[in-house]
C-alpha cells in the first residue's frame, strides 16, 4: 500500500513545507486539486454531495497544479505528485501537455496526471471551452498529449484537434501515468482504459464494488493484466488492518489528511506536522511492517 495526502483546503504558502513533511514521514505522493476560478453564482450541480452543494467556501484558494508541483518537487527528492483531479477539457491540449511535460522533466518524472471532465458549466464558459463536448474532448486530448510527450515529430487528425508534424520538448523521460476520476459509467470506463482511477470519498464496501466494476471493464478491453492504480479516500478505514483489507480489494494508494483524523485543522501547519508524524508511527509503519 502507498500513501497519499492532499493539499486541498490548505493555505498554498504551506505547500512546500507539507511536501517536506510528507517525504520525511513515509508519504509516497501528494495530490493537488484544480479549479480555475470561482464564479459568484453557480447553477451547476456538484455531483459529489447529496444536495449538489459544493464542499468548500468561496474564499478557498486553488493554486495552479503544475506551478504548485514545480515548487514542491524543488524541495523534495522522492515524493511523487498527482492531480486530483485536473479538469483537462478547460484547457488547450498543447498548453496542458507543455506544462505537464515540463513538470515531469524538472521533477525527475515524479508526476502523474489525474483527469476528470468537470461539472461546473460556468467555469467552462469563463475558460472559453465547450461544456457539452468535454468528455469526448478529454479522451482526444489524452491521445494528443501522449503523442506530444514522445518528443518525436507527431501528427493528429481527430474530431476536435488537427495538426501536422509537430514536436514538443522537453519530453518526459518516462511515460506520464494518466488516471481517470469520476463515478459515472463513462468515467469508470475511461479510467479502465487508462493507468488508474482516483476516488471521491467512499466506504470500504463502495470501493470494493467500484474495484470489481473496474476489473470487469478492463477485462472487456483486454487490459486485465496491465498495471492499474487505484487511489482511494475511505471514510471507514483508518487503522492498519482496515487499510490492508482495502489493499486486498484492489486499492493501491490510500489517500488521507492525517491531521484531520487526529482532530487538527486545515489551516494549522503544526497540526500537519503532528498528524503526519503520528500517522507514520501508528499506521504507515505498521502497514509496511517496519
Amino acid at each position: 500500500m502507498k500513501f497519499v495526502i492532499a493539499t486541498a483546503f490548505s493555505p498554498p504558502a504551506q505547500f512546500c513545507e507539507m511536501a517536506r513533511l510528507a517525504e520525511a514521514n513515509g508519504i509516497d505522493a501528494v495530490a493537488i486539486s484544480d479549479h480555475v476560478a470561482h464564479p459568484e453564482h453557480i447553477a451547476s450541480r456538484y455531483p459529489y454531495t447529496p444536495d449538489g452543494s459544493i464542499r468548500w467556501t468561496e474564499d478557498t484558494a486553488w493554486p495552479d497544479p503544475w506551478v504548485s508541483i514545480g515548487a514542491m518537487a524543488a524541495v523534495t527528492t522522492r515524493l511523487r505528485f498527482v492531480t486530483n483531479i485536473y479538469v483537462l477539457a478547460l484547457r488547450n491540449p498543447f498548453l496542458a501537455a507543455k506544462a505537464i511535460a515540463t513538470a515531469a522533466a524538472l521533477s525527475g518524472d515524479r508526476v502523474a496526471l489525474g483527469v476528470g471532465v468537470g461539472w461546473c458549466k460556468e467555469e467552462f464558459e469563463l475558460s472559453g471551452q465547450d461544456f457539452h463536448t468535454r468528455g469526448k474532448r478529454t479522451d482526444e486530448m489524452i491521445e494528443v498529449m501522449r503523442k506530444l510527450w514522445s518528443g518525436a515529430y507527431v501528427e493528429h487528425t481527430g474530431r476536435f484537434y488537427h495538426f501536422g508534424r509537430t514536436r514538443m520538448l522537453p519530453a518526459p523521460a518516462a511515460p506520464v501515468p494518466v488516471y481517470g476520476g469520476g463515478l459515472s459509467e463513462p468515467a469508470l470506463r475511461r479510467a479502465a482504459r487508462l493507468d488508474g482511477w482516483i476516488s471521491d470519498l467512499h466506504t470500504s464496501a463502495e470501493l470494493g464494488e467500484i474495484a470489481a466494476t473496474l476489473r470487469r471493464y478492463r477485462a472487456e478491453i483486454g487490459r486485465e493484466d496491465a498495471p492499474f492504480d487505484m487511489i482511494a479516500a475511505c471514510i471507514d478505514a483508518f487503522d492498519p488492518d482496515a487499510i490492508r483489507r482495502l489493499g486486498d480489494a484492489g486499492v493501491t494508494h490510500y489517500a488521507t489528511a492525517p491531521w484531520i483524523l487526529y482532530g487538527g485543522s486545515w489551516e494549522s501547519l503544526q497540526d500537519k506536522r503532528d498528524g503526519l508524524r503520528r500517522f507514520h508511527d501508528e499506521v504507515i509503519s505498521k502497514v509496511r511492517g517496519v
